[in-house]
């Protein structure tokens, strides 16, 4: 529920102050009251919906600049834990990283957006925890919840999959190398690209009001 709500703020079909009724909204997807209040609560977490006290939760304004903030923390922080990779993944690691990219072009190949989106969510966690910094991964994967759903919409676009599959592939290269250097300025430049991808329907939403 909350990917389907997110993902129809993310699009415009819900627009920035649009009311967003409990009881409406579990008529909606068929389930109680209680799941809808808990998915808009992690919502107003991720910051795409606003709720004041004793009032109806709406959608809030994500503005491009709050939004580019945002990735580049996010690259930032994944450049950091690609360094760290780099330097710290054991063998097994780096097996399993390079198998499980090479199989992802066949999700490529056949355009499968949902599983190419769960395998991208897989890849960048196995390079968050071969950081093997316990604090560094809570803070890189605090700020993935918060830019999921945009993370998510740039799949949307013509093309993304197999771009983002070439940036996945210069990561893993520099990761199997051991080149630190690499590794992050790949990491960096794959958040980068994926952030000037979304930041398209931020400018959507925003342009909509």
């Amino acid at each position: 529920m909350v990917r389907a709500i997110a993902d129809m703020i993310i699009t415009g079909a819900m627009q920035p102050g649009e009311r967003l009724d409990e009881i409406s909204l579990a008529n909606r997807f068929e389930v109680s009251r209680t799941p809808v209040r808990e998915a808009l609560s992690q919502l107003c977490a991720i910051g795409l919906v606003e709720r004041e006290p004793n009032k109806s939760a709406v959608v809030t304004t994500v503005t491009q600049q709050h939004l580019a903030s945002m990735f580049e923390a996010m690259a930032e922080l994944e450049g950091i834990c690609a360094r760290l990779s780099a330097e710290r993944m054991t063998v097994d690691e780096r097996r399993m990283l390079e198998a499980e990219h090479k199989a992802s072009a066949r999700l490529v190949h056949r355009g499968a957006q949902d599983e190419y989106e769960s395998h991208n969510t897989e890849f960048h966690t196995r390079l968050y925890r071969g950081a093997h910094n316990d604090h560094i991964f809570e803070l890189v994967t605090q700020t993935r919840a918060r830019l999921a759903p945009f993370r998510r919409a740039q799949f949307r676009l013509p093309g993304r999959l197999l771009r983002s599959y070439e940036e996945h592939d210069a990561i893993v290269m520099a990761v199997l190398r051991a080149d630190a250097m690499n590794a992050s300025r790949a990491a960096y430049a794959h958040v980068a690209t994926v952030s000037d991808a979304s930041i398209v329907f931020a400018r959507d939403v925003g342009s909509a009001q």
